[in-house]
């Protein structure tokens, strides 16, 4: 039976700033990968955890059994080459993509997403400078492991080429979204040690009120 929708989570390369992979850095006491896992649970079908080998996926699925593993076995190793190893066991006609370090993105605003993807290639948020969220978005699942692979080819890793090469996308303002999630925490990635201090200071009430994410290039590493 095909499925509608899956969640594809990118957890593949080590931080060397953490020394150690930054999915299973602990936020308030639970592993990064849990947060994003428990978001997209009762929205997808199905979870795939992308990692860079098997001794990472093993250790993974220690902390999250329930959902399935696949290894980019490819020698690019950046996002791009990590979402085609995702789309190629994605069963879901629609594939969301997520860095695994996301603790706080909004299960409404994948919701909102996945119902925006039907029929376009690609629902990727856009802020108003025209900058993408290509790592917070839905695609097409088969449109976009074709067009991946072809980039892939040309020797280009990375997620924003597979949004410019792509047709029919449906780009979602940011200005909607921030009815949603005002503070833009979706977008909020934690790369390095000091992005897990503010991760720590986000997860705790602020009564002098919240701060938005400021808009910028996003990255996984």
């Amino acid at each position: 039976m095909v499925l509608e929708r899956s969640a594809i989570i990118l957890a593949g390369g080590m931080s060397k700033e953490f020394e150690s992979e930054k999915a299973l850095m602990n936020l308030e006491g639970k592993p990064l990968l849990c947060y994003v896992v428990e978001a997209v649970q009762d929205i997808a079908e199905q979870v795939i955890v992308v990692t860079d080998s098997k001794e990472v996926a093993d250790a993974y699925a220690k902390i999250v059994p329930t959902a399935d593993f696949v290894v980019n076995r490819t020698d690019l190793k950046g996002p791009l080459a990590e979402a085609a190893a995702g789309f190629e066991v994605a069963e879901g006609e629609y594939s969301l993509i997520l860095p695994s370090g996301s603790p706080f993105v909004s299960p409404e605003l994948i919701q909102l997403l996945f119902e925006l993807c039907i029929g376009k290639s690609a629902v990727v948020p856009r802020w108003t400078n025209q900058e993408c969220e290509s790592l917070h978005a839905v695609y097409n699942t088969q449109i976009a492991l074709q067009t991946a692979k072809q980039l892939l080819a040309e020797g280009i890793n990375d997620m924003t080429e597979l949004v410019e090469k792509l047709r029919g996308v449906r780009y979602l303002s940011t200005m909607v979204i921030e009815q949603l999630d005002p503070d833009y925490r979706s977008f909020f990635t934690v790369t390095t040690q000091i992005a897990l201090k503010k991760a720590i200071a986000m997860s705790k009430p602020n009564p002098k009120g919240k701060v938005k994410i400021q808009k910028k290039k996003q990255t996984r590493r």
